[in-house]
């Protein structure tokens, strides 16, 4: 079938009907010339390949052996068997159900013919792994859509946690709208019907080159990102792009497809930001799996933190602060608690707290080496000083004005600064600095959403600087800290080592001396981890922690992070026991992580029903009647000395019950009512957000008892009182 019939068999019917407006009409356009030449050349480059490799099939003609999971061996031959015909030789279901495989290590095509003795492993979607795999062909599918019903130029489409976008260029003012997805949508639909193979071809840089002459984005990729004299490009229908795999067999292995949102994201590269649009989904094996998902969404939904922060009046965001939180009393209240507990936990394990500046000089960012790899994430400002010659040779900052300043994205410079202040002694370490100061993130505004992602936010931030011989105890006291908090959240998790990246600071030697040092620790602490290679920091490897909430959903908040880089960047030294200057080693941690997007977490964990501790609806003080509403109010003001919420509704026009019920409704943990027969007797009726009815208690018993419950952070006061 030629190019053209190819294309013209993607029309769907009913897409005049939604009144889309795209290079010519509303029905899928007639391709444009460069997808078409694209097209071509690939088909060329793809029979060479195949004839290539069918002459090395048969000119190394030779038996391998394959090792299966379970210590089952079976034969191969090199060059010829694929692993998914090794799957369909164990069983019918794992040849259905494999979207990938894994060979010797290395995530592999199911197509791919084998080369050489290999350690075969099978990827379903249950797994992590397979999940990415999954979701990364599914955003292929949904840039041919975007290619062939919009005229999109390509930039980006990866795999997340929960799904998969691309982000595609329109030109300068064409942005996509939401009325527009479900026809985008019932195109990815169409080409997952049609089961089109992925095919895996090797080009070379010219050939990468000639492929993507007609797209800036994939040449800039391709200039970046291809080190080598060869890279992998994918074909999958009319769609061809530059891609690194492993991908699906064929599109019809998504049973079930849904688009979510539509965006904008921005291109950053040496020139000029250029608008991008994003698209996001999610896809599953089956349909039953997608409606399953879509019932869970639901529920999520529900609980979606601002529209809880709306509801219980926590926080609010304003166009006059874009990418900035406004707390309200109540939720500045769940804050402070969350802030106050990581703070008792510092005093306990012996962190010093400290304050630094917000501004800095860009030459600390010069020196850190953030500016050359995070300028673009930093607000910058020149220095009002820059155009004035000072001849003040006073101490102040101010007599030495600055070029360009810039607001600290993270604290940890500043904490060299602090170490290196004035010399140091080997009695001081290991040396923990904490730091609740606002930071700054120039984060897009495609990507700002809610209290996940802003601009101005805080952490729990502390840095450790220790001796070589304490850096094992240090990460195991930070791994028991993690495992501490996350133990009163009530959030299970997972770790994560990530080891050295692309473009890493550092002798190779030193990475590999920290990584061994994580490795060791997780090992130890007992919990399961994964390896994500070449997901490091620039300058060290890292533990990331993922948790997950009450519906199952995984969040990254904590990190440790090892750094033998900033220490040499800043020349820290302390006096050794011996008396000769040594190096000290750093370590980056994070429990919390933002406190603002750790808060919006417990709100959708907990769906708005907060725990004593947290909670800014903590009791509600109900008088009977008028008569009792001195008493009620003697009872408020109890519980507020006391360090606890206390509200009062004495309003008449409603029942007794109405009001009950209106406090368990908002939330609030407990309900004292107060009667006659409590005013005389100084007591309180107890009942609970959940309805039950705990009795008549002394007004100062129950004062008493709630502080107990709130200092230790019980997750259900409502049960033990």
């Amino acid at each position: 079938m030629g190019l053209y019939q190819r294309w013209r068999r993607l029309r769907l019917p009913g897409l005049q009907a939604c009144g889309l407006h795209t290079v010519r009409e509303a029905a899928v356009p007639t391709p444009p010339h460069w997808l078409v030449e694209r097209l071509g050349l690939f088909e060329e480059l793809w029979a060479a390949q195949v004839k290539r490799l069918a002459s090395m099939a048969r000119e190394e003609h030779r038996t391998i052996k394959i090792a299966l999971s379970g210590g089952q061996k079976v034969e191969a031959v090199a060059w010829n068997t694929t692993p998914y015909q090794l799957a369909q030789q164990i069983s019918s279901t794992l040849a259905n159900t494999a979207v990938a495989a894994q060979v010797n290590g290395e995530l592999y095509d199911l197509e791919r013919p084998l080369e050489t003795d290999s350690d075969l492993r099978f990827l379903t979607f249950d797994s992590a792994e397979g999940k990415a795999v999954f979701w990364h062909s599914s955003t292929h599918v949904l840039g041919a859509a975007a290619e062939q019903l919009l005229g999109a130029v390509l930039c980006r489409g990866p795999s997340t946690e929960c799904g998969f976008y691309h982000d595609f260029f329109l030109g300068k003012e064409r942005t996509i709208r939401g009325s527009e997805l479900p026809v985008l949508e019932r195109i990815c639909q169409e080409l997952a019907a049609a089961a089109q193979p992925f095919r895996r071809l090797e080009a070379s840089r010219d050939q990468l080159r000639q492929l993507f002459k007609d797209n800036p984005f994939k040449l800039h990729l391709i200039e970046e990102k291809v080190t080598g004299p060869t890279a992998t490009v994918y074909g999958c229908g009319m769609l061809v792009d530059l891609c690194r795999g492993p991908h699906l067999r064929h599109t019809g292995q998504i049973g079930g497809l849904k688009l979510l949102t539509n965006s904008s994201s921005l291109w950053k590269s040496s020139g000029a930001p250029e608008t991008l649009q994003r698209v996001s989904g999610i896809s599953f094996p089956t349909a039953k799996q997608l409606r399953a998902w879509e019932e869970w969404r639901k529920e999520a939904e529900l609980r979606d933190h601002r529209r809880i922060g709306k509801e219980q009046e926590l926080f609010f965001f304003h166009e006059l602060s874009p990418g900035s939180c406004f707390f309200l009393p109540r939720g500045t209240r769940v804050y402070n608690a969350l802030v106050s507990f990581i703070r008792a936990e510092y005093t306990r394990r012996g962190f010093s707290e400290v304050k630094t500046p917000t501004l800095f000089s860009t030459k600390l960012w010069e020196l850190s080496g953030h500016w050359e790899h995070y300028q673009e994430d930093m607000f910058a400002l020149q220095s009002p000083g820059s155009d004035r010659h000072t001849s003040s040779q006073s101490d102040h900052s101010a007599s030495q004005p600055t070029d360009t300043l810039a607001l600290k994205p993270m604290n940890c410079p500043a904490h060299c600064l602090i170490f290196a202040h004035r010399p140091r002694s080997w009695r001081e370490l290991p040396l923990r600095l904490a730091d609740f100061g606002a930071l700054h993130r120039a984060e897009a505004s495609g990507s700002l959403g809610g209290l996940t992602r802003l601009r101005c936010f805080q952490q729990d931030d502390a840095h450790i600087f220790c001796a070589p011989d304490q850096l094992e105890a240090e990460i195991r006291g930070c791994l028991d800290f993690l495992r501490a908090v996350y133990a009163v959240l009530g959030f299970s998790f997972r770790l994560a080592l990530s080891t050295r990246p692309s473009g890493f600071l550092g002798e190779p030697c030193l990475w590999d001396q920290a990584e061994q040092v994580l490795q060791q620790a997780l090992e130890e602490f007992g919990e399961p981890w994964d390896l994500n290679p070449g997901d490091g920091a620039f300058y060290g490897p890292k533990i990331d922690v993922h948790l997950h909430d009450a519906l199952g959903r995984p969040h990254q908040c904590g990190t440790i992070q090892l750094d033998f880089q900033l220490p040499l960047r800043f020349d820290l030294q302390y006096k050794g026991q011996a008396g000769a200057l040594e190096r000290p080693v750093l370590i980056h941690r994070a429990v919390l992580g933002s406190v603002e997007r750790m808060l919006g977490v417990l709100a959708e964990s907990h769906g708005g029903k907060w725990p004593l501790w947290l909670s800014p609806f903590q009791v509600m003080v109900i008088p009977v009647g008028a008569e009792q509403e001195d008493y009620a109010r003697e009872a408020q003001q109890n519980l507020q000395a006391g360090g606890l919420v206390g509200d009062l509704d004495a309003d008449p026009g409603l029942t007794l019950s109405r009001r009950v019920r209106r406090a368990q409704l908002a939330g609030y943990n407990f309900q004292f009512v107060v009667g006659q027969k409590e005013q005389s007797n100084r007591t309180v009726n107890i009942r609970t957000r959940d309805s039950r009815r705990l009795g008549e208690r002394g007004l100062t018993e129950a004062v008493g008892r709630l502080r107990e419950l709130q200092n230790s952070r019980v997750p259900n006061a409502e049960e033990v009182f």
